[in-house]
């Protein structure tokens, strides 16, 4: 149910829905209205019949006198002589235009509906005798056929003769107007269903082309640019997602070189102005001033390592994640800080090396300078790869979770300014993160601490040895 409502929500189930729809009303409307010109063109050919035994009749009468009534008395195929207590209904113009065009003395004959038993012979002449007793059988009308009609025709032949007969219309095959073959129904529905889909998903295929092409945008922003190829619109909406990606790789680029420049500028006058204060008397003051230049540093450091994060060019190799994270652990013990490697996950992935070293090199440190001490797990399951960092430190309220992200904010309340840092850490974590299709997120651990979770809901695992 829940895959059927996503299918419904999404493009292609809208498309699918009208399309089906429409189209199987359009073909449904289609087979009643052409059961309807058939059906009426049937009518026509049978009205045509009809007249065409009562000309037939009526021309061997007018042309026989001396047999005039030797033929009434027989009567011919369906006409026989009307019978003067007959009821005479409301007339019948469909018949009596077809009349009105064909020659002779039909061509002036008045046609009116009548009851069925006027055009019947008298059954008891002729039937054998019943016995005594004996009930007729009742006549089972099939619901299958359109029941005989009877046609009260009045004319006068070429002598002025008036004449006065019933005309039967014999029952004829009956599906109804709304009579369609199950089967052929079944299989015009399945078709347009068929067709629906496929033109629901080559119209969206384009839309989900760019939607991709988007999402994979945010990740790595050094992607080949889309292809231009299919209709206009599509072709010129891939000409203005090509473009957008070369302004922002354009815009990016920029912004580095700035920072690039502004800190290659300011080594030297920042190396002069530390020569300076040492020749600075007060000792305190001293230390106070080379604090502050180093915290300046510091954050001019800070800047620029955001700023490449996002830009860098590294390629994708295969990495063993237990073993990286391993080594930061090692190296982390050797240094004496409290940090454990608990469980890995077995993965190799294909991943940017030096980033991902930087990425968590920057969480570890930030678990043992706030939490004086580091876990480390990876897991690998049905929703992508997780590794965890924990710490044992005092956390966060929950509304700061996601606002250490942003750039220059530090939490008084959880994070001493005493420690350094200008604010950029965990900005930079999560750029590096993402370029590599990983989510960052913080949690509260139960029974205190923080959890810093690296997430890869679809991980790309590196090939296999010896597969090509």
């Amino acid at each position: 149910m829940r895959r059927l409502r996503r299918f419904f929500s999404s493009m292609v189930g809208r498309l699918f829905v009208i399309l089906l729809l429409g189209m199987s009303v359009a073909a449904v409307g289609a087979t009643l209205l052409a059961g309807t010109k058939r059906h009426q063109e049937f009518e026509r050919q049978n009205l045509n019949r009809i007249a065409d035994r009562l000309q037939g009749y009526v021309n061997l009468l007018d042309g026989n006198v001396e047999l005039r009534e030797r033929l009434l008395a027989g009567g011919g195929p369906a006409v026989r002589r009307l019978a003067d207590d007959a009821r005479i209904g409301r007339s019948d113009p469909a018949l009596q235009e077809i009349l009105a065009a064909r020659l002779g003395p039909v061509a002036s004959a008045q046609v009116n509906f009548t009851s069925y038993g006027a055009c019947l012979p008298r059954l008891d002449d002729l039937l054998p005798p019943r016995p005594q007793g004996e009930r007729r059988k009742p006549r089972v009308r099939d619901p299958a056929y359109i029941p005989p009609r009877c046609r009260a025709v009045r004319l006068q032949l070429s002598d002025g003769t008036p004449l006065a007969l019933a005309l039967e219309s014999p029952a004829v095959a009956h599906n109804g107007a709304l009579a369609v073959d199950p089967l052929f129904l079944s299989l015009l529905v399945l078709a347009i269903a068929v067709l629906a889909y496929v033109v629901a998903r080559t119209a969206s295929m384009p839309l989900q082309r760019l939607a991709a092409a988007a999402q994979s945008l945010g990740v790595d922003l050094g992607r080949e640019p889309m292809a231009v190829a299919g209709p206009l619109e599509v072709r010129r909406a891939a000409e203005a997602f090509n473009a957008m990606q070369q302004q922002l790789q354009r815009h990016l680029a920029e912004r580095t070189h700035m920072l690039a420049a502004i800190t290659h500028d300011l080594q030297t006058p920042v190396t002069r102005l530390r020569l300076r204060l040492e020749n600075v008397a007060d000792e305190q003051l001293r230390e106070r001033l080379v604090a502050d230049l180093a915290a300046m540093q510091a954050l001019i450091r800070e800047g620029l390592e955001l700023a490449r994060s996002a830009e860098s060019a590294e390629q994708r190799a295969a990495l063993d994640l237990d073993s990286l994270l391993e080594s930061l652990v090692e190296d982390a013990c050797e240094a004496g800080a409290d940090a454990r490697f608990e469980t890995g996950c077995g993965v190799v992935m294909m991943l940017r090396p030096l980033a991902m070293r930087r990425l968590f090199a920057n969480l570890l440190d930030n678990a043992l300078m706030y939490g004086h001490s580091a876990q480390v797990r990876a897991e690998h399951g049905a929703d992508g790869v997780r590794v965890i960092v924990a710490d044992r430190g005092p956390g966060l309220a929950p509304e700061a979770l996601e606002t250490v992200f942003d750039p220059f904010v530090r939490l008084e309340t959880s994070r001493s300014r005493q420690t350094g840092g200008a604010g950029l850490g965990l900005t930079i974590a999560r750029a590096l993160a993402s370029k590599d299709g990983a989510r960052l997120t913080l949690r509260n651990r139960e029974g205190g601490g923080l959890e810093a979770v690296v997430h890869w809901a679809a991980p790309v695992l590196a090939p296999a040895r010896g597969s090509s």
